[in-house]
């Protein structure tokens, strides 16, 4: 049943991307810690299973990807999986549900985060620790890193296919990461396979929906679901780390 359920939010995460372009990677990766999924299984799950939609993005865009800025944004990412793959492993399930329900809420505060924009190649850098580190515990970094990438000497299409190639790296990097600590996707074949098909069908699905619904009400919806899963998050690492039960 559990198969089932996270399929259809993949399903419905990818057509949220496919929308949006942003977003549904958070609701994917707060689903699968809400269903009680320990995070050294969670986060590599989440990293195959956006590979697929981050490297489709890829193929489609790859001619307008910025190499340089590539090459910076590996600079900070490409160590930072595995200096934070052992603490993830060895920490608390329930406090880094804690975690994960202030970063769902962060993420629906656009405006806060990119105020925290830096520019040129110093920010590149450190859009690739975030997402290499940070993404070790929550698994989505796009609402996070996107304001590293809005800038004023890239089109949309370099904007779009630079992140994409980016995020790809960096899940690969991150299944790199927990295969290193004996964590690897070969078990949860069960859900990634469903899943993974799930997101090429939401992917195609959400482009074909665009501009179909107000942008406004569509806002409101997603910021509710967010904060309604950020709830959940909060109540079992609370309930968890009390010892009370769920």
């Amino acid at each position: 049943m559990m198969a089932v359920i996270l399929t259809l939010v993949a399903l419905a995460a990818a057509t949220l991307s496919g929308m949006t372009g942003l977003g549904g990677g958070t609701v994917l990766i707060a689903a699968l810690y809400a269903a009680g999924l320990a995070p050294a299984v969670a986060v590599p799950l989440h990293a195959g299973v956006q590979l697929v939609s981050n490297g489709t993005r890829t193929l489609a865009y790859l001619t307008h990807v910025d190499w340089r800025g590539l090459a910076l944004f590996l600079v900070g990412a490409a160590p930072a999986p595995f200096l934070v793959a052992p603490l993830v492993v060895r920490a608390d399930a329930d406090l880094l549900r804690l975690v994960m329900a202030g970063f769902v809420v962060l993420a629906t505060m656009p405006g806060l985060i990119h105020r925290a924009r830096l520019g040129g190649a110093a920010g590149l850098v450190a859009a690739g620790a975030i997402s290499g580190g940070a993404g070790m515990v929550v698994g989505a970094t796009g609402l996070l890193i996107a304001p590293f990438f809005l800038r004023e000497d890239w089109s949309k299409e370099t904007v779009i296919a630079s992140m994409a190639v980016c995020q790809t790296l960096v899940h690969l990097l991150k299944i790199a990461a927990f295969a290193w600590q004996g964590f690897g996707l070969l078990g949860e074949l069960d859900l990634l396979v469903p899943m993974s098909v799930a997101v090429i069908a939401g992917t195609l699905l959400g482009r074909r929906m665009v501009g179909l619904f107000d942008e406004r009400l569509f806002r409101i919806v997603f910021r509710i679901v967010l904060l309604s899963l950020a709830a959940r998050l909060a109540y079992d690492g609370v309930t968890g780390l009390l010892g009370v039960g769920g």
